[in-house]
């Protein structure tokens, strides 16, 4: 855990970083909002931001948005500096710790945001065995290449590989290359120099850099524009980057993890990715199964989210009812672990009663979950539409549906029709002959009424 505490607030902040490096956080100081961005622009980077609530914590939130550096930031300050505490929630700070510091409370903020970024929840064998594989090759320098449908837990699972890794004391940076328009992601990724291009106001450290000992991310690589490929490849290669605008080489220590919901595979064929860059990457591969192959995962998580949730809005955390475990058991989920999170959220906010029943369990344009209560209650369900579909009708009619449509199943033989409907051949061309002459269209051998 990074942590960058910015202010002094009378020396009631240095106690909060002793508390903090006892807990085991690695805590930089800045005395000024300036001072903040200039650690963060050199790299040393953070997971945790700590403000004195004095401070323009609005103006800092819009800096950090200008150079898309995503920081967490708390804010602390006096038991009296209620106004100021409502001010900084409201401008975008996570939290407010009241000074003089609680051990407690700075432990348990440093816990949420380390859980936050690391939790690896699962049951299910298949996830199980994407697991072992992750810390048997965590060890290594190797590239991973992390695939899966979006949603799945893909930079959940990387960051557990860092975690696992002989890097893990030191950074974890990830950059979302999807996220990042084509033009500005070079810059993001190697860092550029003063006046390097417009809007280039100071040098900025790229996140190779910032990730230098550590572990670098790059989410969703297969967004990347080809060309870039070429300048990634070079720098995993030779172990060196050029800053946009700079006049020498900067080497770096870093190991690098991928990941893609794309068939890389398909996007090589079709020349969108490099081939070198693929091998490269995948020395292994993680394939994360979705979470509808991974039923055992489903109400793990959900009963996870459902106690995150509650703390976080301040309602009791209540068991989900068996009605509401059999609706997210059979749903498909296609959105995976990111759609069940945000079903689980929403269900602990319209939640009314000791459970969390199947009314609450909502899709995003509101409508219920489908609930599936097993092959029973399907083949029931069946046969009340089967059901249905007779009333009105007279057994004539009926019979005559049915023989019809096996003959069109045997393709007109009447033989093979006879035998599946239990009567005689003789019954049947008895009944067929019958249908003719009521202007019925009967088909012949080796053939089925037209659709």
């Amino acid at each position: 855990m990074r942590l960058l505490i910015v202010g002094t607030l009378g020396g009631q902040l240095s106690t909060a970083s002793k508390i903090a490096m006892q807990r085991g956080a690695q805590v930089t100081h800045a005395d000024s909002i300036d001072g903040a961005l200039q650690v963060l622009r050199s790299g040393r980077g953070a997971d945790l931001l700590m403000i004195d609530v004095s401070l323009d914590i609005a103006g800092l939130l819009g800096k950090l948005q200008a150079e898309r550096v995503h920081v967490p930031i708390v804010a602390c300050g006096v038991d009296t500096d209620a106004k100021a505490a409502v001010s900084a929630i409201r401008a975008g700070a996570k939290e407010y710790i009241p000074l003089p510091p609680d051990p407690e409370l700075i432990a348990a903020v440093l816990a949420a945001v380390a859980q936050e970024r690391g939790d690896m929840i699962y049951r299910d064998d298949a996830m199980a065995m994407v697991v072992r594989l992750a810390e048997q090759v965590a060890p290594s320098e190797a590239s991973v290449l992390i695939t899966g449908e979006s949603g799945t837990g893909k930079e959940v699972i990387a960051r557990h590989v860092h975690k696992c890794s002989n890097r893990a004391s030191k950074p974890f940076i990830s950059i979302n290359c999807a996220a990042i328009p084509e033009h500005l992601l070079e810059s993001e990724l190697f860092g550029h120099e003063k006046g390097a291009f417009t809007g280039a106001v100071a040098r900025r450290i790229g996140k190779f850099e910032e990730a230098d000992g550590g572990t670098l991310l790059l989410d969703e690589i297969s967004e990347m524009d080809v060309r870039l490929q070429a300048k990634l490849l070079r720098a995993i290669q030779e172990r060196v980057i050029d800053r946009v605008g700079g006049t020498r080489p900067v080497p770096v220590n870093i190991r690098i993890l991928a990941t893609s919901n794309r068939d890389l595979g398909e996007s090589v064929r079709n020349g969108s990715f490099r081939e070198d860059l693929l091998f490269r990457l995948n020395v292994v591969n993680l394939k994360l199964p979705p979470l509808r192959e991974r039923p055992a995962d489903i109400m793990e998580l959900a009963r996870f989210f459902v106690e995150h949730y509650s703390k976080a809005n301040g309602v009791p955390v209540r068991e989900i009812s068996q009605e509401a475990r059999q609706a997210l058991k059979t749903n498909v989920w296609p959105g995976n672990v990111r759609e069940l999170e945000n079903t689980m959220h929403r269900a602990v906010l319209l939640a009314n009663g000791p459970e969390i029943n199947v009314e609450a369990i909502r899709m995003p344009d509101g409508s219920p979950i489908k609930v599936d209560r097993g092959p029973a209650e399907r083949a029931a369900q069946a046969a009340e539409a089967i059901t249905r579909s007779f009333v009105g009708r007279t057994v004539a009619d009926v019979e005559k549906d049915l023989i019809l449509d096996t003959l069109d199943h045997c393709l007109g033989n009447r033989t093979h029709a006879a035998k599946i409907l239990g009567i005689s051949i003789r019954t049947l061309r008895n009944k067929l002959n019958q249908y003719t002459d009521e202007g019925v269209r009967v088909p012949g051998p080796g053939e089925i009424r037209a659709v």
